[in-house]
């Protein structure tokens, strides 16, 4: 038993080390993103990525160095392996994904009231752990998303405004069409965590608010694109 833990011991600081190893470089903005992906149209189209799902990626991808981003990538792909899928995607985003995602976007930022304007910002250690942990768990919570065979909803769910979002079959058909689209947003997701886990222990507010502000675009891409495509296609029209 004690061989047991001194070796999970073991790999919980190797983990450790793994990931305080990554290296930074500047946040790549949208405009580049952009143009990266114009620049090779052909290879990403092949590949069944599309503009919004690979400036999504980008960006996410813009805070780490690329041979650091494609090791992250790498744990992530082998973190399903053989393991059993018990939720659908929705109990996950409705138990762990959004909940996290709350505490992150309502951490920091300006709040006016009867009695005026104040700013937010965790002011303990223990708040600022509640960010960190939140931060964890939008990256494990991407790591479950990444697991094949999961459906949208659970059985006998049924669309809340039928013709505008599909139905969760429709959205479990989508996601196995353009899995490879549905794993870029995950992962995106991931990589914002993980920039979120480092402002937080750097307890660095204005980095945790540009953070909110892209991963709402990329939880926003996700939707459009898996939940209600015809609704933002109809708005992409107008």
């Amino acid at each position: 038993m004690r061989g047991q833990i001194a070796k999970a011991l073991c790999l919980a600081g190797l983990g450790l080390m793994a990931s305080s190893s990554l290296a930074i470089t500047q946040q790549k903005t949208a405009g580049t993103c952009r143009e990266e992906w114009q620049a090779n149209k052909a290879t990403n189209q092949s590949s069944g990525v599309t503009k919004r799902v690979y400036v999504a990626q980008c960006q996410a991808r813009g805070v780490l160095t690329q041979p650091a981003f494609a090791a992250f990538a790498a744990v992530s792909r082998n973190a399903a392996g053989d393991r059993q899928v018990y939720s659908s995607v929705k109990e996950l985003m409705e138990s762990i994904i959004d909940p996290s995602a709350d505490v992150l976007w309502g951490a920091v930022g300006t709040v006016a009231d009867k009695e005026g304007v104040h700013e937010l910002l965790p002011k303990t250690q223990e708040e600022w752990l509640d960010v960190r942990r939140a931060a964890v768990r939008i990256i494990e919570g991407g790591n479950l998303l990444l697991m094949p065979g999961r459906e949208a909803a659970p059985p006998g769910t049924r669309s809340e405004v039928p013709g505008v979002e599909l139905e969760p079959a429709e959205m479990t058909q989508l996601i196995k069409k353009q899995r490879k689209s549905f794993d870029a947003f995950a992962k995106a997701l991931q990589a914002l965590g993980l920039e979120a886990l480092r402002a937080a222990d750097a307890k660095d507010g204005a980095t945790l608010i540009e953070i909110g502000g892209r991963m709402e675009n990329v939880c926003e891409g996700c939707h459009q694109t898996f939940w209600y495509p015809q609704a933002a296609a109809a708005s992409t029209r107008n």
